[in-house]
């Protein structure tokens, strides 16, 4: 097993398997030059401009090519970062703020000079590392430490006039900085200093065995995912036999011929030209391998009646068919076995999850014993002391979750379900097909127009046994329902909506009848619920994880630091976000965390397609 630490961007770490494939990752990555996910290819990041290797011809190219001024492009083109590009510049004595099509050359040349020298002084080790600190007054030092600012491997220009403190190394400056810094994070408004020295951070443990029990989850699914396709490659080969064994005898005749493997190529892209199919089929041949790549027709097609597609398939030149699907079994059975690791993984994971939560309620009941920090009650006084106004902060730490449920509508009930529900047609399919399990409950609007919403009783790959559902956190269920429905987009301000079983959901349509994509036959009785109201809020959540929220408002309130109620109405969904947005941001003291984690673009997923209102 390789781990592979990201220190860029926000940071990740990654586990991989001897072949490079993705077992689990604290972060999953999906972008269009790279993915980083249980089950994929490790791929490296494409390497970026490294402003201390840049030659004069270089940097005067790069600053040339740009529209804007010398500080942005400095920190944009050559990638040094805001604080670090107006260094270089006032290093230079050029001002930041020169437009490039002004810049001279003896500037240019002035700005590489002292990138230079900046680039001297580190390989060279001639650093003085300095831990910088906000300049107090003199009450205000008497009444507290002075907050960290920054930590630099030698004294910076740009911080000149402010306090600092110098090290010896510039890893011990690093350490003392985030020393500091995590201290730092109690403010105002949460524990007193001596309160929450003594309190253990449960809240941060369990968030992160949450997070863990997550990524296994990902790695899980992604198992379960690859041993299927390995197992449809193998019975592929066998449905088209006769041409894979054409395929395979062809070439190990030809080898044993001593035939070159690029008259086989040729050989074969000649009898394709022709029509044959066997030599149609190859796409692929690598001689260094001994392997031959094949494009095999699917069998069948969906539900809907669309066509099956292909399946590239590579094939041990020197083997039988036989050799060949069986190799692909084993595969199969390899990767389930890795699937059986990782679900044992889960499993000691949720015992840490749950001993985490017990020395949690173990702590709280103790101190309610002891008095609860003072008060003489019975504990309740305990929560609200250690209860955090994050309104008020003037800096809220960030923790994204990564949760694999997050691409589809969804909410926690009150009491701590999840509740996932369609976008579209295609995932409307996708939950029932893949995330709808035995025990869970399927919720849809009497209206036409409404998303699949399934009640979960468990996460996947997780065994569950049956679950007594409150009527609370039907309710909720069957409200999220309505409110995305069309009863939503037509303005009515409630709608019904009806609740079955997982067995009573079906595929199978009547003889004579046809289903829609992303429809469904429900067969047997069904629990109703009238008159629901149409409501959804939508929130900042800021502990255990931070993030945007919505949903019904009984699950959003004590959720979120900060939540905005919505029903049907005259705003389009996009004005409506935007309202929300600039209501929650001017609550927050931290605005810049609100745009961060809830801007207007966020909290429009979770807003109803049609118009609406903000309830009084």
């Amino acid at each position: 097993t390789t781990l592979v630490a990201e220190l860029f961007g926000q940071g990740n770490v990654a586990a991989l398997d001897e072949t490079g494939e993705v077992i689990g990752a604290l972060s999953t990555v999906r972008l269009k030059s790279r993915t980083v996910a249980p089950g994929s290819q490790y791929e490296y990041p494409a390497s970026r401009l490294n402003p201390l290797d840049v030659s004069r011809g270089a940097f005067d190219r790069h600053m040339r090519e740009s529209d804007s001024d010398v500080v942005r492009t400095l920190a944009t083109q050559l990638n040094l970062g805001g604080l670090y590009a107006e260094e270089v510049c006032t290093r230079a004595g050029v001002p930041k703020e020169t437009p490039i099509g002004e810049a001279t050359d003896d500037q240019l040349g002035a700005l590489h000079d002292a990138l230079a020298r900046i680039d001297e002084r580190l390989r060279s080790g001639d650093v003085d590392p300095r831990v910088y600190e906000e300049e107090l007054s003199g009450d205000e030092a008497d009444d507290r430490e002075p907050r960290v600012v920054d930590v630099t491997p030698f004294p910076l220009a740009e911080h000149e006039g402010l306090p600092s403190v110098g090290f010896d190394s510039f890893n011990a400056a690093v350490d003392e900085y985030f020393y500091r810094l995590a201290n730092e994070e109690t403010d105002d408004g949460e524990a007193p200093a001596d309160a929450s020295a003594s309190r253990p951070d449960f809240e941060g443990e369990i968030a992160k065995q949450e997070r863990i029990i997550e990524q296994q989850r990902g790695a899980i699914e992604g198992f379960e995912e690859q041993a299927q396709a390995e197992r449809e490659r193998a019975e592929l080969l066998y449905a088209n036999y006769d041409l894979v064994d054409e395929v395979l005898s062809t070439v190990r005749e030809a080898r044993e011929d001593e035939v070159p493997w690029d008259e086989i190529e040729e050989t074969l892209d000649a009898g394709a030209a022709r029509g044959i199919e066997a030599a149609e089929a190859v796409v692929d041949v690598d001689g260094g391998e001994g392997t031959v790549t094949v494009e095999l027709d699917e069998e069948g097609g969906d539900a809907e009646g669309d066509g099956g597609g292909t399946t590239r398939v590579e094939l041990d030149a020197g083997e039988g068919v036989e050799v060949n699907a069986d190799r692909l079994y084993q595969e199969a059975k390899r990767v389930e076995e890795k699937k059986e690791g990782a679900m044992a993984a889960i499993e000691s994971t949720r015992e840490e999850l749950e001993a985490v939560k017990a020395r949690k309620a173990e702590w709280e009941e103790q101190q309610a014993d002891d008095g609860g920090g003072g008060d003489g009650g019975d504990g309740e006084g305990d929560d609200e002391e250690y209860e955090t106004d994050w309104l008020s902060r003037s800096s809220i730490p960030i923790r994204s979750p990564d949760d694999w449920f997050e691409r589809f509508r969804w909410f926690h009930t009150s009491t701590g379900y999840l509740v996932i529900g369609g976008r579209n047609a295609d995932q409307n399919e996708e939950l029932v097909k893949k995330y709808m399990s035995k025990h869970d409950r399927f919720f849809h609007t009497q209206a036409h127009g409404g998303p699949v919403t399934i009640l979960k009783a468990s996460g996947p790959s997780e065994s569950a046994d049956p679950v007594d559902f409150s009527e609370e956190t039907l309710r909720e269920a069957a409200q999220f329902a309505v409110s995305y429905s069309s009863d939503w987009k037509d303005g009515r301000g409630a709608g019904d909506a009806y609740m079955v079983e997982p067995d009573q959901v079906s595929k199978t349509p009547e003889s004579g009848e046809y289903i829609e994509k992303g429809s469904f036959v429900i067969r047997g009785d069904r629990t109703y619920f009238e008159d629901v109201p149409c409501r959804i809020a939508v929130g900042v959540q800021c502990e255990p994880v931070t993030r945007a929220i919505g949903g019904p408002p009984s699950a959003i309130v004590d959720r979120a630091a900060a939540h905005v109620t919505f029903e049907p109405g005259m705003y389009a969904q996009n004005d409506a976000a935007m309202m929300a947005y600039r209501n929650l941001k001017e609550r927050f003291a931290d605005q810049s965390f609100v745009r961060k984690v809830a801007s207007a673009d966020q909290l429009q997923e979770f807003l109803p397609p049609g118009g609406s209102d903000i309830v009084d």
